[in-house]
């Protein structure tokens, strides 16, 4: 299953790393900011941070990577040790860009993707610490607002859940874990 998760990871950045490129593509960093909410496995309103980089062709699709990290996923050092959420996806975005693609304007857009996810709780009672890793997908909504060419704000709300391979060693049968949360961000954007 993992071999199957890289080798379909390694063809979709191949894929956005030699798609020929429009003369008038559209790209962009946004680190940002936000909250997780909505899971049962924390205390919600837990800080979320990260980068997502990305970019589209003259039309209305293209492709990102989000990386997104939430120290203290599951509570407070002093209860559950050293612990954290992080996660790597790879996302397709569907946007329109209102105003164009130069200039102030604005692209609502749609999203969805899947990647990695892990977890990790340490350092209770000397204890090694616990860790998860698996595939998981992400949908969500949001907009990109311009002020010029090159800046802007970017706010979305996305839903995180992970996926757990219930069969045996030699199938493949992927099932929704127990491991889900949404999380509210917003940022700067730089095209």
């Amino acid at each position: 299953m993992r071999r199957a998760l890289k080798i379909l990871v390694l063809q979709a950045a191949a894929g956005l790393v030699w798609a020929p490129a429009s003369a008038r593509a559209d790209s962009w960093v946004a680190p940002f900011a936000g909250i997780d909410f909505g899971s049962t496995a924390n205390t919600n309103g837990r800080g979320a941070y990260g980068v997502d980089i990305g970019g589209m062709g003259a039309g209305i699709v293209g492709g990102e990577v989000d990386f997104g990290w939430i120290p203290h996923f599951f509570g407070d050092t002093g209860t559950f040790g050293s612990n954290y959420e992080l996660n790597l996806h790879g996302n397709v975005i569907v946007g329109i860009p209102i105003g164009g693609q130069h200039g102030a304007g604005i692209r609502p857009y749609a999203t969805a993707g899947a990647g990695w996810t892990r977890t990790s709780i340490g350092n209770i009672n000397n204890l090694p610490p616990i860790k998860s890793d698996g595939p998981a997908f992400n949908l969500g909504a949001g907009a990109m607002g311009f002020f010029n060419d090159h800046v802007g704000l970017r706010g979305d709300v996305r839903y995180f859940r992970d996926f757990h391979n219930n069969a045996g060693a030699n199938q493949f049968n992927l099932d929704l874990g127990g491991l889900h949360f949404w999380r509210a961000t917003v940022g700067v954007v730089f095209r």
